[in-house]
């Protein structure tokens, strides 16, 4: 078995508190064959980028690069978070079409080759994580690395003429062709992006999931839904049932249902809408009134950049408006809460939630849904009410499906989570359980190195 190489923009360094799902799955898959996982370190320096630092770990060796704040700010805060990211999320309205970080997005990318590629060896699998790095792969050919390298977009793939309204896309989204194999989180990103292909890329579409670039070189492209650790969450939500902190969230509903909301502080999560389907909720069910409180945890991310601060004032606003109108003495509907909480209890505020509430206006997966699930108490589970623009949507059909813009349907959806019956939530529970413990984080990963290396 060849040795791994995983290339994401973050690394999860031994000892860093930045074990994710996601690091859990790359973690076991570099333990199993012995590898490297190469990025930036997180650090910003004064003087040049490109300092290395080394540790190991086992089998595995940790290769993390320092960055300057001229390069941060083109590569990371610029190109790939106020351009890749709206772009991405189908929000051209906020995307920068700025020259200079296009420019640094490059250049990074570049140090990234020119610092990994004297580290690669010719029988190397190279694993390259997200948009932050598209043209990774092609820049490493260049140096004539001629190893497998595959890449994974976590995010949505946007439609082929959003692509196009970016300037110089057909330099870098073709960058893509470099690599052996493309995984998608969904089929319809699958879709998506061969239909950037054939429109605006100059390519060929062939049988099944092969794509022929202009060169005549050939490539994969096919979806693998990213999974939890399943079971992990499972056991983490039972053991959390007795954190002094849930039980202070159960004590405070005095026996009202609750609804729960986790997100990052970001305009693609759809958090105005959600409120204000919230909002309708309690107009349009009266007969409710009083019974259920929601609570939405969504701490700040990007809080420098001014489209995430216009979003914390008016989510501030629209939360004041609707306690303020709807609010009893002894009740108060929605809880805004910006502060982070671990892991661990989060999966303990699942537990106690009667809804899950996850209404992105895009996501490449969301994988909050899967974790409310997998949170869930089998003997009286919640109910799940998911947006149909979340890629969770295309495995989890079991869930309540909103479209997170028609406010009487999220409105209406809340109703019914609230009041299903037991039998009715325990047969959708166990559908959706099943299918998150066949597909778990590791029969995810397992799945997509065995289709990279069967590539080419």
């Amino acid at each position: 078995m060849s040795r791994l190489v995983v290339v994401s923009n973050r690394v999860a360094v031994p000892g860093e508190s930045r074990a994710g799902g996601l690091a859990v799955g790359l973690l076991a898959a570099l333990k199993e064959r012995g590898g490297m996982w190469f990025g930036w370190s997180g650090k910003t320096v004064r003087g040049d980028s490109g300092a290395i630092h080394e540790q190991n770990d086992g089998n595995i060796r940790f290769v993390t690069l320092d960055l300057n704040k001229r390069d941060i700010d083109a590569y990371y805060n610029g190109f790939a978070n106020r351009t890749l990211w709206p772009l991405l999320h189908f929000r051209l309205d906020l995307v920068d079409y700025s020259r200079d970080t296009r420019d640094g997005y490059r250049r990074v990318n570049a140090l990234f080759a020119e610092k990994l590629a004297p580290m690669l060896r010719e029988d190397d699998t190279v694993w390259i994580h997200d948009y932050h790095l598209i043209p990774l792969g092609a820049l490493l050919r260049e140096r004539g690395i001629g190893c497998k390298i595959g890449f994974f977009l976590h995010v949505p793939m946007p439609s082929a003429d959003l692509v196009q309204a970016m300037p110089d896309h057909s330099r870098l989204f073709p960058s893509l062709y470099a690599y052996d194999l493309i995984g998608f989180q969904t089929q319809r990103d699958v879709d998506r992006f061969r239909s950037y292909v054939r429109l605006f890329g100059g390519g060929r579409l062939l049988e099944g999931d092969a794509v022929e670039a202009p060169g005549g070189r050939r490539f994969r492209t096919a979806a693998f839904p990213i999974g939890i650790d399943t079971q992990l969450i499972a056991r983490q939500a039972r053991a959390a049932a007795s954190k002094q902190a849930v039980k202070d969230l159960q004590g405070s509903l005095r026996g009202r249902q609750l609804a729960i909301g986790v997100d990052r502080l970001d305009y693609s999560k759809g958090l105005p809408e959600r409120f204000l389907g919230f909002e309708r909720y309690l107009d349009r069910h009266p007969d409710q009134r009083g019974s259920l409180t929601y609570l939405q945890i969504a701490p700040v991310s990007r809080g420098d950049v001014t489209e995430y601060r216009q979003l914390r004032n008016q989510l501030e606003q629209i939360a004041g408006h609707i306690n303020g109108g709807h609010a009893e003495p002894d009740w108060t509907p929605l809880r805004y809460v910006n502060q982070n909480f671990t892991h661990a209890t989060l999966t303990g505020f699942y537990r106690a939630a009667a809804v899950g509430l996850v209404t992105p206006l895009r996501d490449g997966m969301n994988l909050v849904a899967k974790e409310y699930v997998a949170a869930q108490d089998p003997e009286n589970p919640g109910v799940l009410v998911l947006s149909l623009l979340a890629g969770a949507a295309d495995e989890m059909k079991e869930a309540l499906l909103v479209n997170p813009h028609d406010l009487d349907g999220v409105a209406d959806a809340i109703a019914t989570a609230a009041t299903l019956s037991l039998p009715k939530r325990i047969d959708r529970w166990q559908a959706m359980m099943e299918h998150l413990r066949n597909n778990d984080i590791n029969h995810w990963r397992q799945r997509y190195l065995e289709a990279l290396e069967q590539s080419g």
